[in-house]
């Protein structure tokens, strides 16, 4: 990629040093006894023990911005106008089952606008970066969204709502309307990797409901500098405060967008 920022390469540090520790904790996993609370715990604490590596990397490097972590609460830095977003683990479901897709995903936001980003899926070895203004990368590898305009062509991502959410009912509307109309949907269990992938051009879009600002930051600025767009389902509400997500390439959005809302 282009030269990276001293803030993004600092991003880059982080991710890589809170995914040691994962990488050892996911070769442990098999081991565990199959019963939810001693996995539940397991995975608790590798969660925690990441995210205060990544803290603790930036917080050293950067001591006046803000924090708003998955695991811990949010810290209003001395300078108000900039803040980390971080999931320590996106997709702890597959971590738990001995899955290998999960990622660390840290974003830096200023004045309210993703900056930058990155998304670090360490099984694979891919590092999705991004800066506002200079265009998303995988490694060395330029990344653009797809061109496809049809949708009974295209291939989408898109997060089910489980244990008895309320949310349920409408997904499935959603699922119903798209479902007849394109080449396929998939449901692979890690918000920041699938918002990667359509940056990537491996998906032709995504959406999903209930999204939390540290599930869909850094993935947000990756398909905007990858040339496709996003948008909060609900529309002109906050697509950081929980009003789920629609991602595309641009030629395909307001279509696909249409459908996903009915």
């Amino acid at each position: 990629m282009t030269t990276a920022s001293a803030n993004l390469n600092i991003m880059i540090k982080a991710a890589r040093l809170a995914a040691r520790g994962l990488m050892r904790d996911f070769g442990e996993v098999e081991n565990l006894q199959v019963t939810s609370k001693s996995a539940g715990d397991f995975v608790s604490r590798a969660d925690i023990k990441a995210e205060q590596i990544i803290r603790d990397t930036l917080t050293e490097a950067r001591p006046t911005y803000g924090w708003l972590g998955e695991e811990s609460e949010e810290v209003k830095g001395e300078d108000p106008t900039r803040r980390w977003i971080v999931d320590p683990l996106d997709g702890t479901t597959n971590f738990l089952h001995g899955m290998p897709h999960w990622a660390i995903s840290i974003a830096l936001e200023h004045k309210k606008q993703i900056v930058a980003a990155v998304i670090f899926d360490p099984v694979k070895d891919e590092m999705f970066t991004s800066e506002k203004g200079a265009g998303a990368w995988m490694n060395d590898r330029r990344l653009r969204v797809t061109n496809r305009r049809d949708m009974i062509e295209m291939v989408f991502a898109t997060g089910i709502p489980f244990a008895g959410s309320p949310a349920l009912p409408a997904h499935l509307k959603q699922t119903a309307r798209v479902a007849p109309q394109c080449a396929g949907i998939r449901r692979w269990g890690a918000a920041a990797l699938d918002l990667a992938y359509v940056a990537a051009g491996r998906y032709d879009g995504y959406w999903e409901m209930g999204l939390n600002p540290w599930d869909i930051a850094a993935g947000i600025l990756l398909v905007k500098e990858a040339g496709g767009m996003v948008e909060p389902i609900a529309e002109g509400s906050d697509l950081m405060g929980r009003n789920g997500c629609i991602a595309a390439n641009a030629d395909a959005f307001a279509k696909f967008a249409s459908t996903v809302r009915g």
